[in-house]
């Protein structure tokens, strides 16, 4: 019944919308907007854009309200047990944040990996004490270069598909992997005598 009706709602949202929401929550952020924009036929630099718009909106509320928030829940054992395991987690992910300030937080908002965009960010400067000042502008950096990648990567891998779909292109293939091996070897050799 639930997914009935959050797929109706879905269906209800305007694209443009759609993917500013997708970037802007968590789990998915612009790593998985971009794609599903590009993927539904979106221009790629306006996949670019309304995702990257998407994953800035929490940064603000997020770097004002955090530490509040944090501090509120704490008074509350069984919140204070999770944020505990939250914070010292988060913290086995932090050592460039920590050696670099800013530069770091940018760095590592930027690898489009999971557990890496713009709310394990706000976590860290709140962590770390990198005041907003400094911290919305590596931020805004951060979704820049993870959005250029992802970007870059979701057009790569649909020409890479489109390049690899012929019989031709296998071929072209299976000879520069043939070419590239057996050139390693009689380097290999050469390097022995």
């Amino acid at each position: 019944m639930a997914k009935e009706i959050i797929l109706e709602l879905a269906k209800s949202i305007p694209t443009e919308w759609g993917i500013i929401l997708l970037g802007a929550v968590p789990v998915t952020e612009l790593r998985a907007a971009i794609p599903v924009a590009i993927a539904l036929g979106v221009e790629p630099w306006k996949a670019f854009y309304l995702s990257w718009l998407g994953n800035f909106l929490p940064v603000l509320p997020l770097l004002y309200l955090l530490g509040p928030v944090i501090t509120v829940l704490k008074r509350i054992p069984f919140f204070k047990r999770i944020i505990e395991a939250i914070l010292k987690r988060t913290c086995k992910k932090s050592t460039k944040i920590e050696r670099y300030g800013a530069v770091g937080l940018a760095l590592f908002v930027g690898i489009p990996a999971p557990g890496t965009g713009v709310w394990t960010g706000s976590l860290l400067a709140y962590l770390f004490g990198i005041r907003p000042l400094y911290a919305v502008p590596a931020m805004m950096v951060g979704i820049s270069i993870a959005g250029l990648l992802i970007t870059l990567a979701t057009l790569g891998v649909l020409e890479l598909a489109n390049f690899f779909s012929t019989k031709v292109a296998g071929i072209i293939l299976l000879a520069l992997i043939i070419v590239i091996i057996l050139k390693k070897k009689t380097h290999t050799r050469s390097k022995r005598s």
